[in-house]
């Protein structure tokens, strides 16, 4: 055993610990046999600090593997312990191997198989390159080889890079797997993930393969570097090949990356893979009975260079066009073969044009295709006789492969045809001669994620790239493309296709701004318009079949699948519900997903939904208080459940649909009769909010989930508690039932999975790896997996009897709230707070379909203290100054989620947000400029207060804390600690106390040094949204969601004042002489209260939605309201006119979409609402300004 094997096994032990330098020092010299007073006399420390570092470590060493360590046996434990590393790998479980090609014929090899097992198993190298051309067979012996050498290993994954993946993207792939999907939480920086996949490199012993390592090298002169973007590989290779481990990386490609040359050695070498000798090749061609003497066989051998692709197409030709016989087609001669490029330009002159259309879709689709989407995405129209006879001829070949019920290429060859379609479209733009451009898309919209991020990599891209080459300017490619789009306006048979679509997608690519572009009369086939701002873009007339565009989806609380799988439905805090129809009839996914309908009637954020057992109806839980039941043909709502006296949170069906039941806030679950909608009886044993409730599959048990942390069995039929379930250590915030009614799953704040026996009332197993709070849990239809969708803002998909994480799902960037397996098992919706929903492969783990939403609540408002300027937050993410006329000054971007909340430092100069990305940032008003990012809440921050002097500022959220920071450094002061979550957070005048509004009713009086409340203010029965201390410290003032605002004496916490409103009020203020009270909430008003009598003397109407917050300008002549309707309006403090409304334009203000094709009517009154207009009148109107 070596010292560098012994320093594998210690790291291995020792975990997430990291040696220190002197106890690494004291470990190797120890090794060496050294007493400590050498090894002090060595590094320069006294013997006796050199004896208890020693001393430290062989204990922690012991506490590690629970074995007594010491100075004279570590050796032999660790040598032990080697032994029992080998003998766990031997039987290694752990494999991914992507998505792997045939290798049915491979052959021979073995030679070459055997010499590199040496290498690997016995000389243990670090990092192996397989070397050789295109076709050679390097793909093909890296599988056979990992197939080979997987008992040796812990760890087994095999992934390609021919689709050249990001780096961040393929090293955070690696280490969620090495991790067993423990590690999500990543670092952001390249060099972090690279320190991360090192540590488990020798942590444990793996086999990584990457295959196609070429695509992500350069060409030309730049072969074997980096193109941009792709240099943090090189560091990859190196840092593998450099640093002590105990794994292996291998790596297959054309040609040599300069790390490796530079590297090689005993740990890094490479292999050039040559071809096949006559017997191997014999093998291969068998099935082709190509009738040849043994001379003509290896004439064809040498020809060929016994590349087996390259025989495999030969020998095509020679069945096909020579009966079979070698000699003959010899005797015609044949190009000497120098690269597998030269055989292929013959092969590919010689296709028929249909076959070569044929040949360029597979090689855009960039994975299996099936004969329907080949059908499909063919222009023009190929009768399927056709399309099936040329399929057939491009198999005999061979150029394309079968897998399963669908075609795709070879790496090599898709290269190869992907090279060829850029080389051609570039020349057609050149020269304006369109063929291939208006035929074929370069970017499909309605494709996988992932497959369009490739598309876009490895076809867009790389065509920008060589327009831009002469030039390197944006603008010379834009004339190029806007007189594409000319001539095909110009040309009747270029409308038809994918022409427009094309430029579009190039011109976004290059971030060119679309505004007044004419695309009318044109089919915009495969746009990818999501995210998309096209003001004034003209698409009247024009078939906008295939291609996406942004939504109307607000933050997504709830998913649910029909029971027939064809239709996923979401609900948002827009208060709207959304269904799209994703499969058709015989459950395959569709390409082109379709907006069926949006269900609007609620008042408030849409929390959960379910489907009726027979799919024709839909029930939901509101915000707002109530249950409402929607006929999910024509969207209506057909009946309104009331009685919660809180938000809904989880609603459900009974199997037979007769009974809905509902959960609330208020504590309570309630079972209401469908047919009579009368609520037949009220569940009240829970101690705190009922967050989620679920049927057992025979209809006779209800479960529920509750914040005061335990899971309650009722009868649903008596109402009675059966059981109750006990074991999370914080609220549990989702459960389910098993299909087969024995086990209960759930899901809790304290970031685990429990899964629970009915008979006998256990816990049986805890999944742990989620990194916050649980939000959702749901078991596969088999029973066989569990889903949980988290705030650490992942899914996971579990074995729950192993308890192993089989994948974990990343891609959103906020909270995931729900997730929902579909019927057959086969995919997963997500909702979340990033304002999206998204499919997903339960077996894969990758995106299939992302429904991406746009909201612009305006959530908050702030006066600058000289009363010239408004800053406004919004459900964008981003902060705008604003002059009072209504002009835009500044938009400021760096928040990845709602900002809720803004204020203004006291000498005007710095601004401060919170917001749902769990973060405060601090900006500079002059230069719009973040200064600082302040990270330490766990959860939403809601609110956020200066300090009187500016020196502090205080933050409050959902994760029950108040924060309180160095405005100058961005260090957090102190943490106050509270039972609920926090809404509101004011700073009283002197600055010497903190007021905060609660979740639980209360309000709290906090010194900012201590770490008890003061006092604490009762009277509240709803959650406290605001809290503001009047000028002479002597009362306060707050406004709740039970309907009132409420003023206090702070001398002895008595509440002075009542003033009863209609609905929740969300923000209340203090007007400049705070004669008045001004308060606005979401009945849609504010309203002007006279501050002695308690009489509201005016309502401001002209909002169309809730308004979330009121501000009073210093000068006391203004008051700001900020709207959900998308507005901010200036109001008059004395006559209560509205003087100004402010607007941002939406993403798609003014683009004309009148007589428009290829849309659902839901889909055309999504893009009015984001701005669309129709000047046949069927527009929605636009508020008058």
């Amino acid at each position: 055993m070596t010292i560098e094997e012994a320093l594998i096994v210690l790291d291995s032990l020792m975990g997430r610990e990291q040696l220190t330098h002197l106890q690494e020092t004291v470990f190797c010299r120890s090794w060496d046999g050294q007493t400590y007073e050498q090894i002090a006399g060595t590094v320069g420390y006294d013997s006796d600090y050199v004896k208890l570092v020693g001393s430290q470590l062989w204990q922690s060493l012991s506490d590690h593997i629970g074995q007594r360590v010491t100075k004279n046996n570590f050796r032999v434990v660790l040598r032990q312990q080697m032994g029992r590393q080998d003998e766990k790998h031997s039987d290694s479980s752990l494999q991914d191997w992507g998505e792997l090609i045939d290798t049915s014929d491979f052959c021979g090899r073995s030679q070459e198989l055997t010499e590199l097992e040496g290498w690997i198993v016995r000389d243990k190298c670090r990092l192996v390159t397989l070397l050789g051309m295109g076709g050679i067979g390097k793909t093909v012996l890296s599988i056979k080889l990992a197939e080979r050498l997987q008992k040796n290993f812990e760890c087994v994954i095999w992934r390609s890079l021919r689709d050249a993946p990001p780096i961040d993207s393929i090293l955070s792939d690696l280490i969620q797997f090495l991790s067993n999907q423990q590690e999500t939480e990543l670092p952001d920086s390249v060099d972090g993930k690279l320190g991360r996949l090192l540590h488990y490199l020798r942590q444990h012993r793996c086999l990584v393969i990457l295959d196609n390592v070429e695509s992500i090298l350069g060409t030309g002169e730049q072969a074997g570097h980096y193109p941009i973007g792709y240099e943090s590989y090189g560091e990859l290779f190196r840092r593998v090949g450099e640093t002590v481990h105990q794994s292996c990386v291998v790596m297959t490609s054309r040609e040599k990356p300069r790390e490796v040359a530079a590297l090689e050695g005993t740990a890094v070498r490479s292999f050039k893979l040559t071809g096949l000798d006559e017997p191997e090749a014999r093998e291969l061609l068998k099935p082709k009975s190509l009738s040849a003497t043994t001379t003509t066989f290896e004439q064809l051998i040498d020809l060929y260079a016994g590349n087996p692709l390259a025989l495999k197409i030969a020998a095509a030709t020679i069945q096909e066009l020579f009966d079979r016989d070698v000699a003959e087609f010899l005797r015609h001669g044949t190009a000497v073969f120098g690269d597998i490029s030269n055989l292929l330009d013959q092969q590919f002159d010689r296709l028929s044009d249909l076959e070569k259309q044929i040949m360029y879709w597979l090689a855009i689709n960039r994975e299996g295709t099936s004969i329907a989407d080949l059908a499909e995405d063919l222009v023009p129209i190929v009768p399927k006789r056709h399309l099936m006879d040329a399929l057939a001829s491009l198999a005999r070949r061979p150029l394309i492969e079968k897998q399963g019920a669908s075609f795709t290429l070879q790496p090599v060859v898709m290269e190869y045809v992907a090279e060829t379609l850029i080389d051609r479209v570039y020349q057609e733009i050149l020269t304006q001669d369109l063929h291939l451009f208006v035929s074929h898309a370069l970017l499909k919209a309605d494709v996988e994620d992932q497959v369009r991020e490739s598309q876009m990599r490895m076809i867009v891209q790389p065509l920008l790239d060589r327009l831009t080459a002469p030039t390197h300017c944006k603008s010379e490619i834009e004339k190029k493309l806007k007189k594409v789009l000319l001539t095909l306006q110009n040309r009747d048979d270029c409308a038809i296709g994918y022409g427009a679509g094309n430029v579009i997608n190039l011109l976004r690519q290059l971030h060119i701004d679309l505004t007044g572009y004419d695309f009318s009369n044109l089919s915009v086939w495969q746009a990818y318009l999501q995210g998309a701002t096209l003001h004034q873009v003209n698409f009247s007339r024009s078939d906008l079949s295939k291609s996406v565009f942004s939504d109307t989806l607000g933050n997504v609380w709830s998913v649910a699948f029909s029971p027939d799988g064809r239709v996923l439905a979401a609900s948002d805090t827009a208060g709207e519900i959304h269904l799209w129809q994703i499969c058709d009839r015989a459950g395959n996914l569709l390409r082109h997903r379709q907006k069926l309908l949006t269900c609007q009637g609620h008042h408030h954020w849409v929390c959960s939904i379910a489907f009726s057992p027979d799919g024709q109806t839909l029930i939901s839980g509101s915000v707002d208080k109530t249950v409402k039941l929607w006929d999910v043909n024509t969207g209506d709502c057909l009946q309104t459940f009331e009685g919660h006296r809180d938000w809904l949170v989880s609603v459900a069906f009974s199997p037979l649909g007769s009974i809905v039941a509902s959960s609330s806030v208020d504590r309570t679950i309630r079972l209401w009769d469908l047919q009579t909608g009368n609520c037949l009886r009220v569940l009240e044993e829970h101690q705190h909010w009922v967050c989620s409730i679920a049927f057992s599959p025979d209809g006779e048990t209800l479960i529920s989930g509750s914040d005061d942390k335990t899971l309650k069995l009722w009868n649903v039929q008596t109402g009675d508690c059966l059981k109750t379930l006990k074991g999370h250590t914080s609220g549990v915030r989702g459960v389910a039932f098993s299909p087969d009614g024995q086990t209960v799953v759930s899901g809790s704040q304290d970031h685990t999975v429990k899964l629970w026996n009915l008979t006998n009332e256990r816990c049986v197993r805890t999944l742990a790896g989620h990194t916050n709070e649980i939000r959702c849990v749901s078991f596969s239809p088999d029973g066989q997996s569990v889903v949980s969708s988290s705030f650490d803002r992942t899914l996971r998909l579990w074995d729950w009897q192993t308890g192993q994480c089989l994948k974990t799902l990343q891609g959103h960037t906020a909270p995931v709230r729900s997730v929902s397996f579909s019927p057959d098992g086969q995919m997963v919706a997500s909702g979340s707070a990033d304002q999206s929903a998204r499919l997903w492969n339960r077996q894969t783990g990758e995106c299939l379909k992302t429904f991406q939403g746009y909201t612009n609540f305006v959530l908050s408002v702030a006066f600058s203290p000289d009363s010239q300027t408004l800053a406004s937050t919004s459900a964008d993410h981003t902060l705008k100054l604003w002059d009072r006329e209504g002009q835009c000054l500044k938009t400021m971007r760096g928040h990845s989620n709602w900002v809720w909340s803004v204020a203004f430092s006291p000498d005007g100069q710095t601004l401060a947000s919170g917001s749902f990305d769990q973060t405060i940032r601090l900006w500079d008003r002059q230069t719009g400029q973040c200064l600082k990012t302040l990270h330490g809440h766990s959860n939403w921050v809601w609110s956020v207060a200066f300090s009187p002097n500016g020196q502090r500022l205080v933050s409050s959220g959902f994760d029950q804390t108040v924060r309180l920071w160095d405005t100058a450094t961005g260090d957090c002061l102190r943490v106050l600690n509270t039972e609920s979550r926090i809404w509101s957070v004011a700073f009283s005048p002197d600055g010497e106390r903190i007021a905060i509004g609660l979740e639980d009713h209360h309000i709290q009086l906090w010194n900012p040094g201590t770490d008890a409340p003061l006092t604490s203010l009762t009277g509240h029965t709803g959650r406290v949204c605001s809290v503001t201390f009047s000028r002479d410290q002597q009362t306060l003032l707050s406004s709740s969601d039970d309907h009132t605002v409420k003023r206090w004496s702070l001398h002895t916490g008595d509440c002075l004042q009542t003033l009863d409103d209609r609905d929740c009020v969300k923000s209340a203020i203090f007007s400049a002489d705070e004669k008045i009270i001004i308060s606005g909430g979401l009945d849609h008003t504010l309203k002007f209260w006279n501050a002695t009598t308690g009489v509201c003397e005016q309502t401001l109407q002209g909002h169309r939605d809730r308004v979330w917050s009121v501000a009073c300008s210093r000068d006391g002549t203004t008051i700001a309201s900020a709207s959900e309707d998308e507005t901010l309006r200036l109001w008059d403090a004395k006559t209560g006119a509205c003087l100004h409304v402010f607007r941002n334009p939406r993403p798609y203000e003014g683009m004309n979409i009148t007589n428009v094709t290829g849309l659902t009517d839901a889909q055309k009154a999504t893009l009015e609402t984001l701005g669309a207009i129709d000047v046949n009148g069927t527009t929605r109107e636009t508020e008058e300004l």
